[in-house]
């Protein structure tokens, strides 16, 4: 998956070389003049408070500047000599230039700080109506590692999709999913399934660096062709032991299409996981599937889905809601910073609302097409949500509830991210800072804490709905699976299931009291973590508004 970038273009900088001179004509009693070699004088800028310089006299003036070809562009790199001072000044006038909540960032001196430090305090320290940090998307990551992320479509691994209760002793990771035709697919192996050893080496309890470390690779492979031997508890207490090896993951977006005979007639299910390109086809295929079964009802399970691309996410709202709810209406504005209420600050371009969609789009071209895309036009739809429900996922939400569809939400409460940034290089490496706010038709976009179900809503973030634990005992897409069963109670009589602990819930109860009991074991002892390495992608990219240039129509 691509996201967009800013491409920036360096100032051109003069360096002067300053060389001694030396006199050749004369007498031969005058000894010659030694040539003394000089190197390029940059001088310092310096720091003034309150007073902030153009980002362009500061930016791509490097410390240490690349030099050669970008392999991922195929244009030579932009930098010039300059200093760490340069470095903060541009972040310090970007920040001012860009930064949503500018005027919240305090103005300290960079001389006190390194270049990256200086960057991880240019943000607001205000705090959401629930207490937590208002800005919990600042972030840095070295360019060529970012481009890595989010530019390979293919990953190597097993094919799980996984969920971490703990990455310290007793650590606990439980298989969510696996993607379909992956190594760990054909193994068979299924949902709910918990890690018990990898390797030999116990996965629960292990508390050594060196366990530690092959746990990490064994894991997590960096290439395909790495083989691990996985001994697994399934949820009925028995264990099984596969063999696996890694392989070149393709992820599939959209999984688990299926139309379920109701009491109340047809209900239409799938379960969605990212908004990338390759999510167009199969949308279209399971709202055609949707259409041809005249379903009446739609449940969206976006659990695991972190977001991705607002065309995209306004795509999947026209399939919802249809061309007459849709008519003339906005999917989403970008609003900026308090200086930019017309303009986007990081292109320079006029700030234009995106639309829903109802067209098929050419990604590669960027263009719409004529094709029309399949719809229900539903007034309801059911969404199946979680805290890793992020991004690009609520914006589908918000949209809806600003044409007045009713959303009613099974589970719990999003991740809360209404925002969304460029990811901008400067010097080799390429910053997060949150530059928007995503608004709906209504103008409304301050979902901050996330939507909350709840079955008596009396805030705009608060949607209908039932707060459900995730359960892992049954295959998603299974109508007895707790979120989908309390959603289909729900559409049939309006209201929640009674809450009764499953042994999904009793489970991580039981971890509580084993942690407690090892860690006390262990008292003394440093809890060695195990990787998270997808954190970073899933948080930064996937998570992130990919936002594109207004698709014109194809002449």
């Amino acid at each position: 998956m691509k996201a967009y970038t800013y491409s920036s273009v360096a100032l051109a900088v003069m360096v002067t070389l300053i060389g001694g001179c030396g006199g050749g004509g004369g007498s031969s009693n005058n000894p010659p003049v030694a040539t003394t070699p000089t190197t390029p004088v940059t001088s310092e800028p310096e720091w003034e408070a309150g007073v902030y310089e153009p980002q362009s006299q500061f930016i791509a003036k490097c410390e240490t500047p690349r030099s050669g070809i970008d392999p991922f562009t195929g244009s030579a790199y932009p930098d010039t000599q300059g200093t760490a001072m340069d470095e903060k000044l541009w972040l310090r006038s970007w920040t001012n230039d860009t930064y949503l909540w500018y005027d919240e960032v305090d103005d300290n001196d960079p001389e006190n700080f390194s270049v990256l430090a200086y960057f991880d305090q240019l943000k607001t320290t205000e705090l959401t109506p629930s207490g937590t940090p208002k800005d919990n998307f600042h972030f840095s990551q070295d360019t060529a590692e970012y481009n890595e992320l989010s530019q390979s479509g293919i990953s190597s691994g097993y094919g799980f999709n996984w969920e971490f209760g703990s990455t310290t002793v007793p650590r606990q990771l439980t298989v969510r999913f696996t993607e379909p035709g992956s190594p760990a697919a054909l193994a068979e192996v299924p949902r709910g399934a918990k890690v018990l050893s990898i390797n030999g080496v116990d996965f629960v309890n292990d508390n050594t660096q060196q366990g530690v470390d092959a746990i990490n690779a064994a894991l997590f492979p960096d290439d395909a062709g790495t083989t691990a031997n996985f001994e697994f508890e399934l949820v009925n207490g028995t264990t099984t032991t596969v063999e696996i090896t890694s392989g070149d993951i393709s992820v599939t977006p959209v999984q688990n299409v299926k139309v379920l005979d109701t009491e109340r007639g047809k209900v239409g299910y799938f379960q969605f996981n990212t908004f990338i390109v390759t999510a167009q086809e199969g949308l279209i295929d399971a709202f055609d599937t949707f259409v041809e079964q005249n379903v009446t009802e739609l449940v969206m399970d976006l659990r695991y889905n972190g977001g991705g691309r607002l065309a995209l996410a306004s795509q999947l709202s026209y399939m919802v809601a249809g061309p007459n709810q849709t008519n003339d209406a906005i999917f989403e504005t970008l609003r900026f910073n308090d200086k930019n209420p017309s303009t986007n600050p990081v292109t320079g371009e006029t700030i234009r609302p995106t639309p829903f969609y109802s067209t098929e789009i050419d990604y590669d071209a960027g263009l719409l097409t004529d094709t029309l895309l399949p719809s229900l036009s539903l007034t309801r739809v059911y969404v199946i949500a979680t805290d890793a429900t992020c991004s690009a996922s609520e914006a589908v939400m918000n949209a809806l509830r600003g044409i007045d569809v009713e959303v009613v939400q099974i589970g719990s409460t999003t991740c809360g991210k209404p925002y969304g940034f460029y990811p901008t290089d400067n010097c080799g490496e390429t910053y997060f800072t949150i530059q928007f706010q995503g608004i709906n038709n209504k103008g409304f976009g301050d979902y901050a804490d996330g939507f909350m179900p709840t079955t008596t809503p009396n805030f705009d973030f608060e949607l209908p709905g039932c707060e459900v634990e995730d359960d892992f005992t049954a295959s998603l897409g299974d109508p007895d699976e707790g979120m989908l069963s309390a959603t289909l109670q729900y559409a049939a009589t309006g209201s929640c299931p009674e809450v009764v602990a499953s042994s999904a819930v009793a489970n991580i109860e039981a971890l509580g009291f084993n942690q407690s009991e090892s860690q006390s074991a262990l008292a003394g002892q440093k809890l060695i973590a195990i990787d998270k390495p997808q954190t970073r992608k899933e948080t930064f990219i996937l998570h992130n508004k990919i936002n594109q240039p207004v698709i014109k129509e194809r002449e």
